[in-house]
């Protein structure tokens, strides 16, 4: 089905590009009213195509009560396809034994280890805990903890003291 959906968007396409050559072809024969309607023709079947290719793709955005649902794990995986999306290069870390980094993201010449906490409530002081050494083992330039809610004051100190990155609830809406 998403096949013929497909071809439907580029017959859609193919159809506007011919009323474009036709609208073109009518201009310069000096039929300037037919050339005209052939030319919003062509932009309304343009407008459409786009409309209907952006109904058909598949958005990879996530509404953040998808987030909130989501396994700790499956949270891993979705902020590494979200970095890759905003040009990292992203690994997953194993559920265990991963010394503290669930991600470690690449860019700019900079190693990045990611600590992911998907939390109903805020996010306390062992998740910046965890990622402090994970800095030292992975030879990372920075830690950040990421979070789909907010650090306890504790947490937060802690981090500002040894240079985590918070990204919480307000920063993961803007990378959205």
């Amino acid at each position: 089905m998403a096949r013929r959906k497909k071809t439907s968007t580029t017959a859609t396409l193919a159809q506007g590009a011919s009323l474009v050559v036709a609208g073109i072809v009518l201009w310069q024969t000096g039929d300037f009213i037919q050339g005209l309607v052939a030319f919003f023709g062509v932009f309304i079947g343009l407008a459409l195509a786009l409309l209907l290719w952006r109904m058909l793709t598949p958005s990879k955005r996530r509404s953040l009560s998808e987030i909130d649902a989501m396994t700790g794990r499956e949270f891993e995986e979705f902020l590494g396809e979200m970095f890759k999306r905003h040009g990292y290069k992203t690994k997953v870390t194993s559920a265990s034994g991963d010394y503290g980094a669930d991600l470690i993201l690449h860019k700019d010449g900079q190693k990045i280890v990611v600590q992911a906490k998907r939390y109903k409530n805020n996010v306390g002081i062992r998740a910046v805990q965890e990622i402090i050494p994970a800095v030292a083992y992975y030879k990372a330039d920075v830690a950040w903890v990421v979070t789909n809610s907010y650090l306890t004051k504790q947490a937060q100190n802690l981090a500002d003291s040894n240079d985590v990155v918070i990204i919480d609830r307000e920063q993961l809406i803007k990378w959205l």
